[in-house]
């Protein structure tokens, strides 16, 4: 295998923070995580700000499972980038993001994210104060897209961000225009990676290991950052690196979780949304996780189809894990194992699955469910989990 390769967790505002963060990297496979990001406008934030998003920072900058996490930063205004960066370093994150690829409209038409895209000058006097602010030998990194309306101006700003002083680049192959529609452009981040000399990260529409290895292929890339592909398979990551360590090699079947090895890391993420979520949103959380599941496991959609419109978050969690929504768990983790699995610290250890528990593959077979759009997805007031205004970030 190639030992040097990194897979990269992105960050998704709205759905990826700590707490799904906190069971992805249990799984296995990924080497680093991005927090989702703090919106800097014309204030230095307080400490409290930095720990809410990512409390990581009260165990040096680690998710339990001992992957590490860098801060990610969004705003405009060079200065005040700067110094927020500086209160951020000195909370011993694991380095600064700068986040020019978030296309929502609500952080567009502020000056933040893509939108800056249209303006290689100033992501250069950016990254150029970050990096003078902050302690000499402090990782600065920066997420950006293709471009806004078009990809013309892609080289530019990378080229300006590298000039600046970005140590890397993670680089979404689509266009703020382009959303999240298919396909991603995998062979415009190579033209990227070419234009600079620096490390370039490929990221976007990863979602198999065949789209991993034509990615790589395609990119030319060494690293990757998977966004909604981790979300859906929490596998995902061990496949990839699996699949590298045997060199794509025909006969070798890349390791996949199974659906009964979901569900306890389900179990997990109940026990810490139970623990850190007000109890409002904590079925939103569920069936949002569950949602993006629904892609990978036949049993997520079915799933999802029974428990769609339940509101208590006890009662949904009971219905889909059975006896394992009840065991304490204590929010230790023994954290991957040698081949990768994950292991739960529960206060008791669960008891053994018997053959007709749902997990066995065959969870509320037969159920006939209505398909209709407006019961799809989770409500906004769930998804937002007390962060106004959130948005899909990365993919």
């Amino acid at each position: 295998m190639d030992e040097t390769m990194n897979l990269l967790l992105a960050p998704m505002e709205g759905l990826l923070d700590f707490t799904l963060r906190d069971v992805l990297t249990r799984a296995g496979g990924i080497q680093r995580c991005v927090s989702e990001f703090i919106r800097i406008t014309d204030m230095l934030l307080p400490e409290r700000v930095y720990q809410r998003v990512m409390p990581e920072l009260a165990n040096g900058g680690f998710t339990p499972a001992g992957i590490a996490v860098r801060g990610q930063l969004l705003g405009s205004d060079p200065a005040c980038l700067a110094d927020n960066a500086a209160r951020m370093v000195a909370m011993s994150p694991h380095g600064v993001d700068l986040n020019f690829g978030c296309p929502a409209k609500i952080v567009n038409r502020h000056g933040g994210g893509a939108s800056l895209l249209d303006d290689p000058e100033l992501l250069h006097r950016i990254l150029a104060e970050v990096r003078r602010t902050v302690p000499a030998g402090t990782v600065v990194s920066a997420k950006m897209r293709l471009g806004t309306q078009d990809d013309s101006r892609a080289l530019d700003c990378a080229r300006a961000l590298a000039d600046g002083g970005a140590m890397e680049i993670v680089v979404h192959g689509r266009t703020k225009l382009q959303g999240y529609k298919p396909p991603a452009y995998w062979a415009r981040i190579g033209e990227v990676r070419e234009a600079v000399n620096i490390p370039v990260i490929a990221n976007g529409e990863i979602w198999s290991v065949a789209d991993a290895r034509r990615c790589l292929a395609e990119s030319g890339c060494r690293d990757l950052m998977l966004g909604r592909g981790q979300v859906a398979d929490p596998g995902l990551a061990l496949a990839i690196l699996h699949d590298q360590a045997v060199n794509h090699a025909n006969d070798a079947r890349a390791p996949a979780l199974s659906w009964p090895e979901v569900l306890q890391l389900f179990a997990a993420y109940w026990g810490i949304v139970r623990a850190h979520i007000v109890p409002r949103y904590q079925a939103g959380r569920l069936k949002q996780w569950l949602q993006h599941l629904r892609r990978r496991y036949p049993e997520a959609e079915l799933a999802y189809q029974a428990l769609r419109t339940e509101q208590n978050a006890e009662r949904l969690a009971t219905t889909l894990l059975g006896e394992h929504a009840s065991v304490p768990f204590d929010g230790r983790f023994v954290g991957p194992t040698g081949a990768g699995r994950y292991t739960a610290g529960f206060a008791a250890a669960p008891p053994p699955l018997p053959a007709t528990h749902p997990s066995n593959g065959r969870f509320l077979q037969g159920i006939q469910s209505e398909q209709s759009e407006r019961h799809r997805g989770v409500r906004p007031e769930e998804r937002a989990a007390e962060r106004a205004g959130a948005a899909a970030q990365d993919a």
